[in-house]
């Protein structure tokens, strides 16, 4: 007998702080296991699986998540009656935003269109400790105008093979970059943020492991004066085989957007 299958788009925002990433792992908490754990409670005798729009790493949080559901044979019940019942059953760090049916011909990964992320940091004096899940904390002071000065050179179609870790045969490393930018932060705050903090944005239709994190490194080495701006264009020559190293920790990390065609 020929199964029916239904499509779901769920939009959630979660807080990464506490999860080894978006997918599952033996042995470790992620986002996508607590999902799965949670969908078995609430549809007990439901076959399903879920994907993901992309794979976020240990410590990454998201404002605008998103997966598809595939649901066999029975459908979802009224989406203002499940969304709440689903919620009360996630936990806190995880909350369900939107519902919605997709086509069977809708694809998550092809018809992403475009991503915005969002890297928090700060620097010149020790954080709070409550800071630690949100913002990436520098101690040394940076030439925070150089930074911002120089961000937007990563904008546009480049190798960005130098921007990832442990790069794989036939990893697609030309990418294009449609805005990067260094800005006051004010996306999250809290009475014990401190005084100034920043945030990268980085928005694309597609982005390697790490990229955003060893952009984020590179920058700071730049306001560090580790790294120079000429350094930085050389990273996005592929004739020149600059290396670099440095990734900046995941919890500084929040995927803010996604958009579809």
């Amino acid at each position: 007998m020929k199964r029916t299958r239904y499509f779901y788009l769920i939009r959630i925002q979660y807080l990464g702080f506490r999860y080894s990433g978006w997918q599952k792992q033996p042995g470790r908490k992620t986002v996508e296991g607590m999902l799965d754990k949670t969908f078995k409670h609430v549809l007990p005798d439901a076959k399903f699986k879920i994907l993901g729009s992309g794979r976020t790493d240990s410590k990454v949080s998201a404002l605008d998540g998103v997966f598809e559901l595939f649901l066999d044979d029975t459908p979802l019940p009224d989406f203002e009656t499940f969304l709440p019942i689903f919620n009360r059953n996630l936990p806190p760090d995880i909350r369900a935003l939107d519902i919605k049916s997709v086509s069977k011909d809708f694809n998550i990964i092809k018809n992403s269109k475009s991503k915005e992320y969002v890297y928090l940091f700060s620097y010149g004096e020790k954080n709070h400790p409550f800071c630690a899940p949100f913002l990436y904390n520098v101690i040394e002071n940076l030439n925070i105008s150089l930074m911002k000065e120089v961000a937007p050179h990563f904008v546009g179609t480049h190798d960005f093979s130098t921007y990832t870790a442990r790069l794989k045969p036939n990893t697609q490393v030309i990418r294009t970059v449609d805005y990067c930018e260094i800005l006051e932060n004010d996306l999250i705050y809290g009475s014990f943020f401190p005084n100034n903090s920043y945030k990268l944005v980085v928005r694309g239709q597609g982005f390697m492991r790490y990229q955003i994190r060893m952009i984020m490194g590179a920058l700071i080495q730049l306001g560090k004066g580790e790294l120079g701006e000429q350094e930085i264009l050389d990273s996005l020559n592929p004739d020149i085989k600059l290396r670099l190293t440095t990734v900046a920790p995941g919890s500084g990390l929040i995927l803010n957007e996604v958009k579809f065609d």
